[in-house]
């Protein structure tokens, strides 16, 4: 096939595949795997801030705009240094707010091993507790905590993970290394009671639902291509 044929053959399959192109402007998604009619936005008497890498904000898998999905008071922002975000800026000066990240390992308190009235005594009673979770990958997450200045002497919080991440479209550094939406789904289970958010309703499930939902679309998704396509030559025995 000459360079002619192969630009004809090529611009007809996208003329008949641009349906397959098409991208909800709310998931990013092919309309085949769009998930947002799983989504059922609750509300929290704590907010979540989410920054997102401009990497991980391309992607269509990105749990950190499906958690902002999921959560009616959540911002999401995208950046890679915060320093001068304005936006960031207003929400960490805002008087009536208490900013904390979540972020693992020393010094961050562990709120696994925290009891319920330890846990209400994370923010001030008169402010409202606020988590700011960076979604990206670890690299790029640990990179933009240390560019930017305005989080790095926030207070910090961490988990235990209970099991294993189910983020199995993406590879992790440990199975106990969750994706955002399953670490913003774990922090509402620890603290929603201690914050008047009742977790036995069990509707921040809805989270884990959606993501879930989505992760076995995109195995299915994979499986199906690797049928059509067929096994690799080059697989090594």
């Amino acid at each position: 096939m000459n360079l002619e044929m192969y630009r004809e053959k090529r611009k007809q399959l996208e003329k008949s595949d641009s349906r397959q192109r098409l991208r909800c402007t709310d998931c990013f998604q092919a309309p085949q795997t769009c998930y947002c009619h799983l989504v059922h936005p609750i509300e929290l008497n704590f907010k979540f801030v989410i920054l997102i890498h401009p990497i991980e904000a391309r992607k269509r898998v990105a749990t950190g705009r499906m958690s902002h999905l999921c959560l009616k008071n959540s911002i999401l922002l995208r950046g890679h240094n915060y320093s001068n975000h304005n936006t960031l800026n207003e929400i960490l000066n805002d008087p009536d707010l208490y900013p904390v990240i979540l972020h693992p390992g020393e010094p961050s308190k562990n709120m696994s091993t925290m009891s319920q009235a330890e846990l209400k005594e994370i923010c001030p009673k008169d402010k409202t507790l606020t988590i700011i979770v960076i979604d990206g990958t670890w690299a790029t997450a640990k990179k933009m905590l240390k560019h930017s200045q305005n989080l790095i002497n926030l207070p910090k919080i961490c988990f235990t993970p209970d099991k294993p991440s189910n983020f199995r479209i993406r590879k992790q550094p440990h199975e106990n290394c969750y994706s955002t939406i399953e670490a913003i789904h774990h922090v509402i289970e620890l603290i929603g009671p201690s914050f008047d958010f009742d977790t036995s309703m069990r509707k921040h499930d809805g989270l884990l639902d959606v993501f879930n939902s989505m992760v076995e679309m995109q195995l299915d998704f994979i499986k199906r291509s690797d049928e059509r396509l067929g096994p690799s030559r080059y697989r090594r025995s």
